[in-house]
C-alpha cells in the first residue's frame, strides 16, 4: 500500500490528491522528515516511524500557515486540485531556505504540475510566504 493510499483510505487525510499515481504531477506531495516527497511512490510500511506532514497539518489553531495564506492572498489556486501538493512543496522549500530567489523557487516547484496554469500566482504566493515566514 502506498503512503498516499494509507493517508487517504486508512487515516481519512484526503488533502493529498491522487493525480497520476506515477510520481509525475506532485499533487500527492507530503513532507517526510523535512523533505517534500510524492506519497504515491512511497510504501507506507517503509515510512513508519518518520515524521510525515500533510496539508492537514499546516494550520495551527485556525491560523493558516504563511504558504497557505499566500495562496489565498495571491489567488495561487484555481480549481484547487494541485494546491495541496504545491503548498507542501513550497513549505518544504521555505523550511530549508526561508529566502529563496526566484530561480530557486522555480527549480523547487518544477515538478508540481498545474493544469489551470496558475504558475504566476503560485510564484507570488511563495514570495508572500517567504516575506512572512518568520513573522
Amino acid at each position: 500500500m502506498s503512503l498516499l493510499e494509507a493517508l487517504r483510505q486508512r487515516l481519512g487525510l484526503t488533502g493529498s490528491k491522487l493525480g497520476c499515481d506515477r510520481s509525475e504531477c506532485s499533487a500527492c506531495t507530503v513532507i517526510v522528515d523535512g523533505v517534500a516527497m510524492n506519497s504515491c511512490s512511497l510504501l507506507a510500511i517503509r515510512e513508519q516511524g518518520k515524521q510525515i506532514v500533510t496539508i492537514e497539518g499546516l494550520e495551527r489553531d485556525g491560523v493558516l500557515s504563511p504558504v497557505q495564506e499566500g495562496f489565498v492572498q495571491h489567488m495561487g489556486l484555481q480549481c484547487g486540485f494541485c494546491t495541496p501538493g504545491q503548498i507542501m512543496q513550497a513549505t518544504a522549500l521555505l523550511q530549508q531556505n526561508p529566502a529563496p530567489d526566484e530561480a530557486q523557487v522555480r527549480r523547487a516547484m518544477s515538478g508540481n504540475l498545474c493544469k489551470c496554469s496558475a504558475y504566476p500566482n503560485i510564484l507570488s504566493a511563495i514570495r508572500y510566504a517567504s516575506e512572512h515566514w518568520n513573522a
